[in-house]
This record gives structure tokens, sequence and C-alpha cells, in this order.
């Protein structure tokens, strides 16, 4: 029962999030079968809020 640097080497593996087929982002989480960004495989609609994108003197920033 190691729980220093010897097991930090160990987290490196396996796959938490590949490219999404719908937005192209490396977000579609394997396990949990849906894109973490555009909602793809939870959802028919585009993943979007309002408070994602910062709006400065009514213009917003991307």
């Amino acid at each position: 029962m190691v729980k220093g640097t010897t097991s930090m080497g160990k987290r490196s593996r396996g796959k938490t999030h590949i490219r999404c087929r719908r937005c192209g982002r490396h977000a579609y989480n394997v396990r949990k079968h849906y894109c973490a960004a555009c909602g793809f495989g939870r959802s028919r609609r585009i993943r979007r809020y309002s408070w994602q994108n910062k709006k400065v003197n009514r213009i917003r920033i991307k």
C-alpha cells in the first residue's frame, strides 16, 4: 500500500475522454457515453448555457 510517487504513475492508464462525433472536441466520456461539451449521447439538443461565454460591454468574448 503505497500512496506516494509510485502510485501516481498508474494514474495515466486508460482514457476517460475521447473525441466527440458531434462537436469534435476531446470531451466524450467513454464510461458515461456522453459528451461534456455538447451533450451528445445525453440529449438531442446541443448543450449550451448563457453563462458559458462572458460578455464585456455587451460584446461576447469567446
